[in-house]
């Protein structure tokens, strides 16, 4: 039975529900990043992120990440530790007979970058494997900063 703290409750495995994770606003001024937003996804096993961007001028783009938490609040951390944790990139490192191979791991953020004036939209489907309790997404225009782009992001949990 589902608890009615679970964020999908009192639905049905399989339902999603949306949260809105960015309000469709501008985004800060001079590429500083967003404030951002706590969403709960405990029992959750997919985040389907859909994302609407307005460039603000020529070359509007936008940076964005997604934190994961395994923690249900911030008072549950261990002393030591980070409650939030960013997606990370890794890149294989060539593999000589004979030697350890060195591959490389490093946090990771996104770049979308406007094709027109008007509104576009895309979606990203994002597994989460594990405990993931909590997450959030931080963003910044990072194209056109003088004029800063509007986005909206609705998070969608399955």
């Amino acid at each position: 039975m589902r608890s009615p703290n679970d964020p999908l409750w009192p639905y049905p495995t399989g339902h999603s529900n949306q949260q809105e994770i960015l309000a469709a606003a501008a985004l800060p001024a001079a590429g500083a990043w967003t404030t951002p937003v706590t969403q709960l996804s405990a029992y959750a096993q997919t985040l389907h992120l859909h994302f609407t961007y307005t460039r603000g001028g020529v070359g509007g783009a936008f940076d964005y990440y997604l934190e994961i938490s395994p923690f249900s609040a911030t008072a549950t951390v261990p002393a030591g530790q980070q409650a939030w944790h960013r997606q990370p990139i890794y890149a294989a490192g060539a593999v000589v007979p004979g030697a350890d191979t060195q591959s490389d791991l490093q946090r990771e953020y996104y770049t979308y970058q406007a094709t027109g004036a008007a509104v576009e939209t895309f979606a990203v489907d994002v597994p989460l494997s594990g405990n993931v309790e909590r997450y959030r997404i931080v963003a910044r225009e990072s194209g056109a900063v003088g004029t800063p782009g509007t986005l909206g992001v609705i998070g969608e949990l399955a």
